[in-house]
Parts: C-alpha cells; sequence; structure tokens
C-alpha cells in the first residue's frame, strides 16, 4: 500500500493509552510516504491549507525511550490518499506542567497565525475526594498553543492548561461566532461520572480564557445514550453550520454498538444553544472523535477514527451530504 519507501524509515504504531493514538517522534529529516489505511490513529484532525492546497494531518507523536505522547507531528498530503511524515511540531519540555500523554490535537487558522488545541495530561492528584473502584482523578486539560506556520514549531502561551487546572478538560476545539472566538471541550467523565460538552470564550488571541465557562448538554441528554449506566463519555466535538443556516456539533460517546458519533443541534443557531439532539446518530459502527472539512475538490468531509478497538483503529475518510436541516454520510460513492 506504500507509493514508495526512502532510505530513512519509521515504524508507526499505537501509544497503548487512554484515548490516544500517536506516531514515533521521528529525528531529523526521517520521514516517509504511506496511506493512512496502513496506519494506526486515533483522534485524527486534518487541516486544509488553501493558501498551499495541502492537507496536515496532526497527530501525537511517541517518544521512543518510554512510549509517552510526548509531542505533536504533521503529516501532509495533496490528495487525500499519500500522506509524508511524520514532521515534529512540539515537543514537550522537561519543565512543562504536563509530562504525560498528549491527546487528540487539532490545528486552526486564526487572525493569521496557526493555533494548536490539544488534551494535556499531568501527574498531579485533583483535589475531588475519589470514588470507590473509580479511575483516578489527575490533572488533564487543553491548552493552546500557536506558531506562524502549520509545521510549527509551536509554542505555549503559558505553563499552563486554557481550562480550568482543577477540571478533568480535553478535546477541546475552536469555533467563531460573529468574531468572537471560544472553546468548546469536553469536561471528563472520570470527574463527573455524566460526561459534558462546556463551552468558554477565549481572548481574541486566544492566549487565555475570557471568562467562565457555561455547560451545553450533559451526555445522557441524548437519545441514543443507553440508560441506567454509572458513566457517560463525551468526545470530539466539532462544529458545523449548514448550507441553511443551522448550526450542528458532532460529539461522540458509547452505545451498544459500540463507539458512535450523534449530532446536536442548537436551537437559537447560535453555539450558547439551547442544544437538542437529532435522534439518529451519524455512524454508530464502533467509530467517532470525528471533525468536518471542506476538501479542495468542494466536497464535506467527515474524518474519524474506526474501528474504536485496539489495535485496529485506522483514520477513516467519509463524504458528506449537507442536507440543509441536518448532515448524511454519502454510501453512494
Amino acid at each position: 500500500m506504500m507509493a514508495q519507501t526512502p532510505a530513512h524509515t519509521i515504524l508507526l504504531v499505537w501509544c497503548f493509552a487512554i484515548g490516544s493514538g500517536a506516531i514515533p517522534a521521528p529525528a531529523a529529516h526521517e520521514t516517509r510516504t504511506f496511506t493512512l489505511a496502513e496506519t494506526r490513529l486515533r483522534d485524527p484532525f486534518i487541516l486544509a491549507d488553501q493558501a498551499t492546497q495541502t492537507y496536515h494531518l496532526v497527530t501525537s507523536s511517541v517518544r521512543p525511550a518510554d512510549s509517552t505522547a510526548n509531542g505533536v507531528s504533521v503529516l501532509t498530503s495533496k490528495d487525500l490518499r499519500t500522506w509524508i511524515g511524520p514532521y515534529p511540531i512540539f515537543e514537550i519540555g522537561p519543565d512543562f506542567w504536563a509530562q504525560g500523554h498528549i491527546w487528540a490535537p487539532e490545528m486552526h487558522r486564526y487572525g493569521g497565525k496557526h493555533y494548536l488545541f490539544a488534551t494535556m495530561n499531568g501527574s498531579r492528584r485533583l483535589p475531588d475526594e475519589p470514588w470507590p473502584d473509580w479511575p483516578e482523578k489527575t490533572a488533564r486539560g487543553t491548552q493552546v498553543l500557536v506558531a506562524d506556520s502549520p509545521m510549527g514549531p509551536f509554542q505555549p502561551f503559558a505553563n499552563r492548561s486554557h481550562t480550568d487546572p482543577n477540571l478533568m478538560a480535553l478535546d477541546g476545539t475552536l469555533w467563531v461566532e460573529d468574531g468572537i472566538p471560544y472553546m468548546i471541550y469536553c469536561h471528563e467523565w472520570v470527574q463527573v461520572r455524566d460526561g459534558t460538552i462546556d463551552l468558554v470564550r477565549l481572548r481574541d488571541d486566544l492566549s487565555d480564557v475570557a471568562g467562565p465557562p457555561i455547560m451545553l448538554f450533559k451526555a445522557s441528554d441524548a437519545p441514543w445514550t443507553p440508560e441506567g449506566r454509572d458513566r457517560y463519555v463525551t468526545d470530539g466535538p466539532c462544529l458545523y453550520r449548514t448550507r441553511t443556516g443551522r448550526l450542528l456539533m458532532i460529539w461522540s460517546s458509547f452505545t451498544d454498538s459500540g463507539y458512535t458519533t450523534g449530532i446536536a443541534a442548537s436551537k437559537s443557531g447560535r453555539v450558547q444553544g439551547p442544544w437538542v439532539h437529532l435522534p439518529d446518530p451519524l455512524f454508530r459502527d464502533d467509530g467517532g472523535h470525528g471533525m468536518i472539512f471542506r476538501a479542495f475538490d468542494g466536497t464535506l468531509r467527515l474524518l474519524l477514527h474506526c474501528p474504536n478497538r485496539s489495535p485496529d483503529e485506522r483514520a477513516c475518510l467519509f463524504e458528506l451530504i449537507d442536507a440543509g436541516d441536518t448532515i448524511r454520510i454519502r454510501h453512494d460513492q
């Protein structure tokens, strides 16, 4: 499945951590050419750079010495089929507040610069009371980093997360409405049992938050999530405005069929909501943490990882139909 194999190659592997797919951090100029079908990836995200007609797929990168996903790399493509990389664009330093795994990096262009939104994990225990037979509550937050180029290097604004350091927050994404930037992120089920999607306003330069967060909805609010569970996951929010102006959000959780991606709609047409959940999920075949982008040929695309089981995770691309009131996967491809 490889188009070519340069002299220097790397092994693409899965960093076995909760929700974190990663590739080994390369030495200088150590890249290869490959396809998504042969590459183990979770939580994939693509920035389509119109100026260079280049797709940038961002992913965590692993430190070979201890298999910690301590950096972020980018893979590039001109056609969404053949990819080259990885090119390192950020690495955790020795004094960085979070020395654990990096999860779910996203790249956004905003105000003439490029920004990484990434979930960082630390070892600091949170002041919450521990619960019996429950995962440990430790520092986890979304942090924003900035660079002039999508190829980095990216720098943090401060040595802390943008989200409240006492919240277990993850999967932050950018949404700009009426010129105001917001972060939409997940409040981790580990801390609250019923995971939520939250919203916080950002400063104009994205250097910090500009107010307190508000909760948009809980995972259990969706009609497609099973009833009577002791934990409900929220993962991977991504917002999209349809051709008729309806504001949608895709996000992921679990059903009896596995990892599932659902759709919520804002009744007001604004990011503050209120949000209602469409009864039928967008994708329920054990795939999720999706994002939506416009390809250079004008088609609307959905990117997610599927299946969710290890070690079979792959980045999967689908064409979407914008039906105005909702979005659907095109099956006649």
